[in-house]
């Protein structure tokens, strides 16, 4: 009987990484449009996933509102360096040209939820979020638009520290960053800093803390050298929650944890308190 010897056809199957995503942390199986939906935080632990610098726009900035400045300044190669995998202006033009942004900051002009901000928003993939010199020249650049706009600055951070590749340039980012919001604060205008996972190293240590509200979403990574290091330092055993979110607060160095869900209209929320209720003129 020939149709016992035909072939059984195979089921159409969908490959398991379009319609699965699995939890970084607590390895759970998330259908991806639900994972999508709620804005890559894990509905079974709460973790929160990395977001690039245009997802966290499109979660904070009204829609169509975003108006993108400084993208003419990019890497700078002051050094010339190069290690044994290439060149870091090879790589950091790859980097751009992957991403579709020129550094590790997106910088522009928004709405948030009708009142006119200027956002900066870091992208932990663009070099591991490092500060370079261009980094640090597009923060500088919108602390000044927000001062001749007269508007808040709000910086989401996500980072690994200074971009060594730049030696001492990229370390001089530091002061050059929190010179340019001391400015802002002179001129009666609030900045606001929302540290997201991971925000270490001299961002950690220059303008992600100095807000005049520095809040932080559940779980991140925040601090300056890393767990082992500090361990093999002092020759101790560090708290398992030691440079989380939750122990900074309680430490003092963060005021407010927020989810992610709830962070526009967190941020609505304290610009208003703060007088920044009104369009511009």
């Amino acid at each position: 009987m020939a149709w016992f010897e035909k072939a059984a056809e195979a089921p159409a199957r969908m490959p398991t990484e379009a319609v699965w995503t699995v939890c970084p942390s607590c390895k759970a199986y998330i259908e991806k449009m639900a994972w999508n939906a709620a804005d890559k935080v894990c509905p079974r632990c709460n973790y929160h996933e990395r977001l690039g610098c245009r997802e966290r726009v499109a979660l904070l900035a009204d829609a169509g509102s975003f108006k993108e400045i400084n993208a003419q300044v990019t890497v700078r190669d002051p050094l010339a360096f190069k290690d044994a995998s290439g060149a870091y202006a090879d790589k950091a033009k790859a980097t751009a040209a992957k991403l579709g942004v020129g550094e590790a900051v997106l910088t522009g002009t928004a709405m948030l939820d009708n009142i006119p901000i200027v956002l900066g928003v870091m992208d932990f993939k663009f070099l591991g979020g490092s500060l370079g010199s261009g980094t640090g020249e597009r923060i500088r650049l919108a602390a000044e638009k927000a001062v001749a706009l007269k508007r808040p600055l709000i910086l989401v951070t996500a980072s690994g520290g200074a971009r060594m590749h730049e030696g001492i340039v990229s370390l001089m980012q530091m002061a050059k960053t929190c010179a340019a919001i001391a400015q802002l604060k002179d001129a009666g205008l609030p900045y606001f800093a929302v540290l997201t996972d991971p925000t270490t190293g001299g961002v950690s240590a220059s303008y992600a803390m100095v807000g005049d509200l520095n809040i932080a979403e559940p779980k991140a990574l925040i601090g300056f050298a890393g767990r082992r290091v500090i361990e093999q330092t002092i020759k101790q055993k560090l708290p398992d929650d030691f440079q989380t979110a939750e122990y900074t607060l309680a430490h003092g160095f963060v005021d407010h944890i927020v989810p992610r869900k709830e962070m526009k209209a967190f941020l609505a929320k304290m610009l208003r308190y703060a007088g920044c209720g009104k369009t511009d003129g």
